[in-house]
């Protein structure tokens, strides 16, 4: 995965990062009985996830990579292999 840089990218990051901030929430409010709190945090981790789809489908993802491409890293990867 290191050289894909998977996941590295402005979408992933932001995307990630509400979730986390989603789930402390709602862990926050579970210890505290709260079912509202907890319900609200679980709706920032699901805002999470459609920030981060935005945000790759505007351009900040990771691009997918052509046929070429794919093909020159598994050749590689069993040149690799064999050495």
């Amino acid at each position: 995965m290191a050289g894909s840089a998977h996941g590295h990218t402005p979408a992933a990051w932001t995307g990630v990062t509400i979730s986390f901030i989603g789930f402390c929430v709602a862990g926050v409010f579970m210890v505290a009985a709260n079912p509202l709190g907890f319900w609200a945090g679980m709706a920032v981790v699901v805002l999470g996830g459609v920030v981060g789809a935005a945000m790759k489908a505007a351009g900040m993802g990771q691009p997918k990579e052509s046929r070429e491409q794919h093909e020159a890293r598994a050749a590689a990867g069993r040149a690799q292999a064999t050495s």
